[in-house]
């Protein structure tokens, strides 16, 4: 296949990149990214030279950069795999224009182009255009979308879209909604790697409200495996939820995280609740685990000991990031 993958200099899209030319003998992968801050080309520095890889910088929302990507694959546009987002709540609460340009407007360009190419289009979306949970109950495919925050909304729109162009002009679409994800080359604004590099440096672990707000764990390598086998099988017009069937609070992931890195309880601290803190996401992978035959390898006893691990040995990667941060 020929796929232009957004967004693979971010998290998820580095190590989905990874995956597919690991195991995709003969695919072809173009990447577009903006390089905004999330964005590291460093993550990917490892394929330079691979001749079934190329990078291209350019803005999703910016139609001649997304012809000026897809003009370096040699053949057909087979696929296109947008992960490319602003994805950060906080930021998303103080910034909400940014985030309609590249979630919504960054789509819909894509869109176009996907139909102008007759390409399949796989939309990378998220458990948070669901809303929130009470204390039960989970996100079936089915559950209407209703975001509580200008990226859920943001993000939910772009969803919406991809539903149009599939209805009105038969584009051939999917739609992966995922829980929390974790894993190595998370940028170190989100939970687990902050926490980590901070008491890596010697610093608390910041822990919102009571910390009792739950989400569902889902690695990184789990999650990219669901989208492949999303890219290659899924239905048209599907959506498919990928999930961990692994829910934490908040606060319970602090005392594992200080647990592991040999610390104590001394080292968390809680901080002014988020404004609109969704209280519970939960998924049901019932259907990519019947129809997809898709099972997550991994469960936090193996992968939260790994990722620790992987931000110990790679302090020159996150630490330049982590001072950029601080420096805004």
């Amino acid at each position: 296949m020929n796929i232009l993958v957004t967004g693979c200099c971010g998290f998820i899209g580095t190590n989905f990149v990874k995956l597919v030319l690991r195991e995709k003998a003969g695919w072809n992968v173009v990447n577009i990214d903006a390089l905004t801050y999330a964005g590291n080309i460093e993550n990917l520095k490892e394929l330079e030279g691979n001749k079934h890889y190329d990078f291209f910088k350019g803005n999703v929302a910016n139609e001649m950069d997304i012809c000026g990507a897809g003009d370096l694959l040699s053949g057909k546009l087979d696929a296109i795999v947008h992960f490319a987002a602003e994805s950060h709540v906080d930021n998303s609460i103080k910034n909400p224009g940014v985030f309609i340009r590249t979630n919504v407007e960054g789509t819909l360009k894509l869109l176009k182009y996907a139909k102008e190419k007759n390409a399949r289009f796989l939309q990378v979306s998220t458990d948070e255009v669901y809303g929130a949970l009470g204390a039960t109950g989970y996100f079936t495919e089915d559950t209407p979308l209703a975001p509580n925050s200008p990226y859920s909304a943001s993000k939910a729109g772009a969803d919406f879209l991809v539903r149009a162009w599939h209805e009105t002009y038969k584009l051939d679409t999917v739609i992966t909604r995922c829980s929390n994800n974790y894993g190595p080359y998370q940028f170190p604004e989100k939970l687990i790697p902050l926490a980590v590099t901070n008491l890596i440096q010697g610093k608390k672990i910041p822990v919102y409200g009571k910390g009792l707000n739950i989400r569902d764990w889902l690695h990184v390598e789990d999650h990219c495996r669901g989208i492949l086998l999303a890219l290659e099988k899924g239905e048209t017009g599907r959506v498919y939820n990928i999930g961990g069937n692994n829910e934490w609070k908040n606060i319970d992931i602090a005392r594992e995280l200080v647990k592991i890195m040999g610390t104590g309880e001394e080292q968390i601290e809680f901080v002014t609740d988020r404004l609109g803190h969704d209280f519970r996401y939960a998924i049901d992978a019932t259907r990519i685990r019947k129809e997809l035959n898709w099972e997550p390898k991994y469960t936090f006893s193996t992968g939260l000991p790994e990722t620790v691990k992987w931000y110990k040995e790679n302090e020159t990667w996150w630490k330049p990031l982590k001072d950029r941060l601080q420096a805004k």
